[in-house]
């Protein structure tokens, strides 16, 4: 079971929900530590006082705003705290339909538990009203000192809770977004359109990280003091730059059928994957033959 990170309650209307939280996903990268390579010894990181060249506690240190280089307004936590209405509460402030979410606003999400047995009855109910309406609670709640916005949604059998950016935590795109008139015409969007619809598949659970694999493999092989096996062979690519963009289509779309018709399957995560056959699904369409 993992384990609790944050403990409090859901407030739903005047209902409230004890719960525990704890952290929805992991983070499976191999983690490296600096080491002075003449004898492998580790590296420290210490916090030293710029004014006294002073090693410091944890204990010692506090917030301070630099209003200007010289000065400095210092901010406790108590006084952090007193501001934060919802330290520990994730308030419920509306209900939302999922799909109105920006993706670009979804942060780092969280499952949350029966914190005791009298939350069971409140916490189904809760589930069961998001699933039957459709729609995903947006919350508050304080996290790390500061307050935060959240939307509530039903993951299986349980109510997950996504962290969400402010709206003026988002940067616009319309300054990056290039012309209209340099866009493509019909055929290219139509060769485009044929090569998504050759690598749409409905499940992507077997995708791998190729990386992390070939680096525990090198890991693995360097402590047992056995010669790590060769890299696999990237896939050669083109250059970046765009010169024949349907012959470039013509080619991925090609590519992305005999993979299709060779396994039935995504070959590779970094590599052009087939949707899986289906039975009773019609033929991809070809091109029509030339006339003479």
């Amino acid at each position: 079971m993992p384990s609790t990170i944050w403990s409090g309650a859901i407030s739903f209307g005047l209902v409230m929900i004890p719960i525990r939280v704890s952290a929805a996903t992991e983070d499976r990268s191999v983690k490296f530590r600096q080491v002075h390579l003449a004898d492998m010894g580790r590296i420290r990181t210490r916090k030293i006082c710029e004014l006294d060249g002073k090693v410091l506690a944890q204990e010692d240190i506090g917030n301070g705003y630099e209003l200007t280089r010289d000065h400095v307004v210092p901010v406790t936590d108590e006084e952090l705290d007193a501001m934060l209405p919802t330290a520990r509460a994730i308030e419920i402030v509306a209900f939302v339909d999922r799909a109105s979410i920006d993706p670009v606003r979804i942060g780092t999400s969280y499952y949350l538990a029966t914190a005791e047995p009298v939350a069971t009855k409140p916490y189904v109910l809760l589930r069961q009203a998001l699933e039957r309406t459709a729609k995903a609670a947006v919350t508050k709640f304080a996290w790390h000192d500061r307050e935060r916005l959240g939307l509530l949604s039903v993951r299986g059998d349980a109510l997950v809770l996504h962290a969400l950016k402010w709206p003026d935590e988002v940067r616009s795109p319309d300054e990056l977004a290039p012309a209209e008139e340099a866009g493509p015409d019909e055929d290219e969007l139509a060769r485009a359109m044929e090569l998504i619809d050759s690598m749409t598949t409905d499940d992507i659970s077997r995708f791998r990280d190729r990386y992390r694999d070939a680096l525990e493999s090198l890991i693995d092989a360097k402590s047992e003091h056995k010669e790590p096996a060769p890299a696999p062979a990237g896939e050669e690519r083109a250059g970046t730059g765009v010169t024949d963009l349907m012959a470039a289509l013509n080619a991925s779309v090609r590519k992305a059928r005999e993979a299709r018709d060779e396994t039935g399957e995504h070959a590779d995560a970094h590599e052009m994957g087939p949707r899986k056959k289906t039975a009773g699904k019609p033929p991809t369409r070809r091109a029509k033959p030339k006339r003479t």
